[in-house]
């Protein structure tokens, strides 16, 4: 089954999509990570991105959405995916659901994790000291959180009505999150 998680950055959805991939056998599809592997390369594309990036603004849908697709056609990845950080606006949400049945496929939970901005900010700060991530200063973690919160409004409402959405705190310990997200994964399967 495909899964979307979201929250704000800073959230913890890498750690909690890595912990899922693991525990579920599924492929994480982090557009953040694909997007830094673009400035790593130093691509013409990823010039763009990291220039986008560095002001807090959102990298364009039709990038995002040409390196979704290319990960959603492949068949080894066949209702395997779980989408990190993707969807962020009803127009990609909308995108993903025109890809997915493209490709035959459906998401089967849309996972929430719920932040406060001050439990970013203090996430961020702890992050920058064990890794280096050219988005992770204050102004623009706050202006990130503050687009997120904005943008996604409709998105919660949209995976409301399809009646997909799960809301996770996403205040609590990373093991009482894997928790939680275990239980609403074995309810889907059982």
């Amino acid at each position: 089954m495909n899964i979307i998680i979201f929250g704000p950055p800073g959230a913890g959805k890498g750690t909690q999509s890595k912990y899922i991939a693991e525990k579920y056998n599924l492929f994480q599809l982090s557009t953040g990570d694909f997007l830094r592997n673009e400035i790593k390369k130093n691509t013409s594309v990823g010039q763009k991105i990291s220039s986008i990036m560095g002001t807090g603004s959102f990298v364009s849908d039709e990038i995002v959405s040409n390196l979704i697709e290319k990960i959603i056609k492949e068949k080894k990845y066949d209702n395997r995916i779980i989408f990190d950080g993707y969807p962020r606006s009803l127009s990609q949400a909308k995108n993903l659901d025109y890809l997915l049945k493209k490709y035959k496929q459906k998401i089967g939970v849309v996972l929430k994790l719920s932040v406060s901005l001050e439990t970013v900010k203090k996430r961020i700060s702890e992050r920058r000291n064990l890794e280096k991530r050219p988005d992770d200063n204050e102004n623009v973690v706050v202006k990130r959180y503050e687009t997120y919160e904005k943008s996604t409004e409709p998105l919660i409402d949209y995976y409301k009505k399809l009646n997909l959405l799960k809301v996770i705190q996403g205040e609590s310990s990373i093991d009482q999150i894997n928790k939680e997200i275990s239980e609403i994964m074995n309810n889907l399967e059982g």
